[in-house]
This record gives structure tokens, sequence and C-alpha cells, in this order.
């Protein structure tokens, strides 16, 4: 007897009791429900939720895989014992050495957010004696792409738990959410651990534990894993090229340095018909317009070079697409079905603010230069008054056609 054969018996064994839930839950989140309806018509879609949340994991893949060996790369390079690449397909960046180092750190990541989240899954299942939600599945992933590769596992199992239980079951469960998961478990992190968060030594696996060595008076080289909008926030000069920003040879969270696959990944999305397209495009436009109007501000000399936020207001406008996590918010987050606008006008104006204030928040908060995070958020909340002014504006216009019909038919 099969594993599915002997949860479907379990299941039916103890329908009606305590603990029917709890083997719903697992029956359901392994396998599709092998129960048929009799009455009526019903018509079914190939995608359904579980399939769904497998071709968001499948865009993420690729990131995942690259922020392994990415985080190998930093940390040699960080001590001397690598020398710069420039290729995309470079040996010494595709290396055993490399991705040992990031599976040791990053796969512990991914252990704690799936196991952490999913028990709390499993415990909510069997209290609201309902079927187990698969949500979580791509929050799941997304979470480790987007921390510090030596972000504290303590740490992450706290916001994780936080973030399911506030972020989403309090709300009711997967498609009832207002704010993204994902973005609420890094927001937590990042107010309750600032120092894990920010700063110029939580990017590269080992430069905090160093630098606590060299405090301790150990005679070590100290390891820098300084990011570009931390540079730029301190009006530095940074050592990236265009190329390593786009490929993403570059310090950053696990999974959102590299531009390029990032793109493929919406692509996919898109072609996939799960990412929104509107959204992403809107978004893009709402960056790129904002920093054009900061590079206006620099060129008509409205501000000094002394000024804090001439560094970012100076970057070309359409490198902000490329370094920072921007471009992964836009591709991911941004598109979350449940939490972004639903409407298609809804979702030009989501997006078009989201560019916005993630623009506006990278230049005027140097304290913390990334916005993509707190933007999405912010426009997590607004989504439905978006959508609830253009039902009512599009009532309103149906509204006025009628009457001029009903006024001409009358002459």
């Amino acid at each position: 007897m099969g594993l599915k054969q002997k949860l479907h018996t379990l299941k039916e064994k103890y329908k009606g009791t305590k603990m029917a839930p709890a083997f719903n839950a697992l029956h359901t989140f392994l396998y599709l429900p092998n129960e048929t309806t009799h009455n009526g018509t019903h018509v079914k879609g190939a995608d359904d939720l579980k399939r769904t949340m497998n071709t968001v994991i499948m865009a993420l893949l690729p990131c995942l895989v690259f922020g392994m060996f990415n985080a190998g790369y930093q940390h040699y390079l960080a001590i001397g014992e690598l020398e710069r690449v420039t290729s995309f397909f470079s040996a010494d960046f595709w290396s055993w050495q490399n991705f040992s180092l990031g599976a040791w750190k990053v796969i512990p990541l991914v252990l704690v957010s799936y196991g952490v989240g999913l028990l709390i899954e499993f415990i909510f299942a069997v209290i609201k004696g309902h079927e187990v939600e698969e949500g979580y599945l791509v929050t799941g992933m997304l979470v480790p792409l987007i921390v510090p590769i030596d972000i504290p596992l303590w740490m992450l199992t706290i916001a994780v738990i936080f973030g399911v239980v506030i972020g989403k079951e309090v709300f009711g469960g997967t498609g009832m959410n207002i704010l993204n998961p994902a973005l609420t478990i890094r927001a937590f992190l990042f107010f309750a651990y600032p120092t894990w968060m920010s700063g110029d030594k939580v990017w590269v696996e080992g430069a905090v534990e160093r630098a606590k060595e060299m405090a301790a008076g150990a005679n070590v080289d100290a390891i820098s894993g300084e990011t570009i909008l931390g540079s730029l926030a301190q009006n530095k000069e940074f050592a990236y090229s265009v190329w390593d920003m786009f490929l993403g040879f570059i310090p950053g969270s696990v999974g959102e340095t590299s531009t390029v696959l990032i793109l493929l990944g919406g692509l996919f999305l898109i072609f996939s018909k799960i990412g929104s397209w509107r959204i992403m495009l809107s978004s893009i436009i709402g960056a790129l317009v904002m920093g054009l109007i900061f590079n206006g501000v620099v060129a008509q000399e409205w501000i000094s070079e002394g000024s804090k936020f001439f560094s970012l207001m100076d970057v070309p406008f359409w490198q902000h697409l490329i370094i920072g996590g921007l471009a992964f918010g836009i591709v991911y987050m941004a598109t979350d079905p449940v939490t972004a606008s639903q409407t298609n006008k809804g979702k030009w104006i989501y997006g078009l603010l989201i560019g916005f204030i993630s623009v506006l928040i990278r230049v005027f908060n140097p304290a913390y230069p990334e916005g993509v995070m707190l933007a999405i958020l912010l426009m997590n909340v607004f989504a439905p008054t978006i959508d609830h002014y253009v039902v009512q504006g599009n009532i309103k216009k149906e509204q006025n056609v009628l009457k001029l019909k009903q006024h001409n038919y009358g002459n």
C-alpha cells in the first residue's frame, strides 16, 4: 500500500474526529484530492492553486541556485582568494567551492522557512478544521531569497511565525491577507533586528563573524560586504560595473542580485499568465520616471554635490532597475495576485506608485536606501481603495453613457 493510499485510509478512518483535519491537511498538501463530484455541471481549469504555486517556484529556482554560487563567490572574493569575474559563464564563479559554501548557508534558510511556515499552516488547518492551504509554497521560497546570507536561523524562525500568523492567518488565510506575507516577514526582521538587515557586514558570508573577532582583539583581516546602495547613501564610489550589477556579481540578499535571471523569471510568469505584465511594466515606468526627475534636479544644479542625497539622485535613471532589490520586488512581490490591485486600470496605478515610491524612499532615506519593500507594503494597503475608485469610476461612466443614450432616444 503506497503512501497516498495509506493517507487516504487514515483520512477515512478518522473522519469526523478531532484528528480528521490533520490527515486532510497532509493529504491535500501532498496530493490532489481524489474525490469526485456527482451532481450538476462542473467546469474546472487545469491551473489549480498548487500548480500555480509550483510555476512561481520554478521561476524562482534560477535565482536560488545563482544565489548559492554568488554567496560563495562573494565570500572568497572578499578574503582575496578569488579575482573578480567578468563573464557570466566564468568557471571561477560556477565552481563547486562557491556552490558548496553557498548551499551550506542557503539551504538551512530554505528549510527553516518551509519547516516553520508549514508547521504554522498545519496548526491553523487543524484548529479551523479545514484542509491546508498551499499559499505558503511560494512564500516559503521567497523568504530565503530576500534576507542576508548570515541572518541567524532563530531570528528567521521568529519572523516567519510573526509573518504567517499576523500577516496572513489573522485575516483568514490564503487569499484573505492584505499584506504580502514574505515582505511582512522581511519588514519584521528589519524593524526588530535592524543591525542584521542593513549595513555593510551582513551581505557577505563570514563578514559579521570576522568583525566580532576583530572587536575582540583577534589579528584577522576585515571582510567588507558593502552594497552599492549603501555606498551611494554615504556618497562613496562603488567598485562594480554595470555588467556586474546586471549579471548579479554583487553583494546583496540571496536571490535578488541577478537582474538578468529575474527578467527571465518575469517573462516566464508573464507567458504562463501568472504574473501581471501591467504591474511589472507600470512599476518599471514609475521607477524610471522618478529616476529621470532626480537626474533633472542634479542636471539643473538644484542640489549641491555636498548633499547627502546627491549620489543617489545622480544615479542614471535606468540603473535603479539593476541595483538593490527593485527588480526582484517588481517581478515576484508586486505581482502577488492576492495583495495587488485586481482591476486593469488599478494595476497601472498600483505599479506606477510602487515604482515612484521605491526610488523616492531610496533617495531620501539614507538610513534605509532600499525602498521597494516599504513601497509594496504601502501599496498593498491602498490596493483595495484603488480598485474601489476604479470600479466606481467605471460605474459612473456607464451611467453617463446610459443617460446620454436615453436623452438621445427621447429627442
